[in-house]
């Protein structure tokens, strides 16, 4: 099982999106506060329909306190359009964490500074980002394409 982490997100459509997408992949959701909305928002739960009694999600203060749940911070990915590194280079494991940041400014540098992977999306010069929902899928499904391999 894949572990998608949302660092203050700030768009409840996105969120509840990512939710989705997490319980059909059989992934879990980590949501670290603040949010940009309340989680019971109605936009979330549309965009996550009535899949979200399904999803496994846990709720988090802050960055430091998500960290201390974490087993082994070799396997924590960071997504940034930063990264030298494509997601399509890196080799997935389950049980993998994979972190995406806010909408607005992604992952804060101190984020950034607490783990030593990561990786980006290949993309266009002509654009800074993809949405982040289309981020997630789009790491989610090769992480799981090469889960899948190893079984």
């Amino acid at each position: 099982m894949l572990n998608i982490v949302l660092v203050e997100p700030e768009i409840p459509n996105n969120t509840g999106n990512i939710g989705r997408l997490c319980v059909g992949t059989e992934s879990r959701l980590h949501l670290i506060h603040p949010f940009g909305f309340v989680i019971n928002d109605k936009n979330l739960k549309r965009s996550g329909l009535d899949y979200w009694v399904h999803l496994d999600v846990s709720e988090y203060p802050n960055v430091d306190e998500w960290i201390k749940i974490i087993p082994d911070q070799s396997r924590v990915f960071l997504m940034s359009s930063h990264a030298e590194k494509s997601y399509l280079e890196n080799d997935f494991q389950d049980g993998d964490w994979l972190v995406f940041g806010k909408e607005s400014v992604g992952l804060s540098k101190e984020v950034l500074d607490s783990f030593d992977n990561h990786l980006t999306i290949p993309m266009s010069k002509l654009i800074r980002s993809f949405n982040i929902a289309n981020s997630v899928a789009f790491v989610i499904g090769e992480a799981k394409r090469q889960i899948d391999l190893k079984v």
